[in-house]
């Protein structure tokens, strides 16, 4: 994956955009980890790429495959694809991201939010990438990318800053549903506060969660 992404990565300097990526020397310094980043538009394929770190994977719909060169290059690349429709295929797919993640030194790269947001805010998480790390037993990395829902306009050529920062690391400390379910939501609160901060820093300010 990450040499495909950082040709995807790339491609932001044709549209404009100018990415800034802030990684802090603990992250640096880590092996395997599950990262989760904030999942906002289709641009995230040229900007969040330019994060992605050496080693790293990620799970993906089954359907991904099907898109023309994208499908076959994230397929090919050694990412993990999951089948959404089958709930007891995706429960499998934890338990099998956790044993590559251990087995072969990986690093995992999730979405928590499941969907992109599309200017609804951070939205409430799932929990599975925290039940990942608890059975890989490695440490979570928040990633925050900063706004760009109403930012980037492909006919203009300057389309600001995007900011993507890696917070530290997060210990998973137990893989009980209760205690997955309340680190989850205290990372959440964590980004959100992370990503405004830097959103206004890039020009622009991170949309609010509204519960829609």
């Amino acid at each position: 994956m990450y040499s495909a992404a950082q040709m995807m990565g790339k491609l932001s300097k044709l549209i404009g955009i100018t990415v800034e990526i802030r990684i802090p020397d603990e992250v640096k310094a880590l092996t395997s980890v599950v990262y989760i980043a904030n999942h906002q538009n289709t641009f995230d394929l040229f900007t969040v790429s330019n994060a992605v770190r050496p080693g790293t994977v990620s799970v993906g719909k089954k359907s991904l495959k099907w898109i023309p060169f994208f499908g076959q290059m994230y397929w090919l690349t050694g990412n993990i694809l999951i089948d959404r429709k089958n709930t007891s295929k995706a429960m499998g797919t934890i338990a099998l991201t956790a044993q590559k993640i251990k087995e072969k030194k990986l690093s995992v790269w999730l979405f928590p939010e499941g969907t992109r947001s599309y200017g609804r805010g951070l939205l409430p998480f799932k929990t599975g990438a925290f039940r990942t790390a608890a059975l890989a037993n490695v440490p979570i990395v928040p990633i925050c990318s900063s706004n760009q829902y109403e930012t980037i306009k492909l006919n203009r050529w300057n389309n600001g800053k995007i900011i993507i920062e890696f917070l530290p690391p997060v210990t998973v400390e137990s893989d009980g549903k209760e205690e997955v379910r309340a680190l989850a939501n205290q990372v959440r609160e964590n980004m959100t506060e992370k990503l405004q901060e830097i959103s206004v820093e890039a020009g622009s300010e991170y949309p609010t969660y509204k519960g829609k």
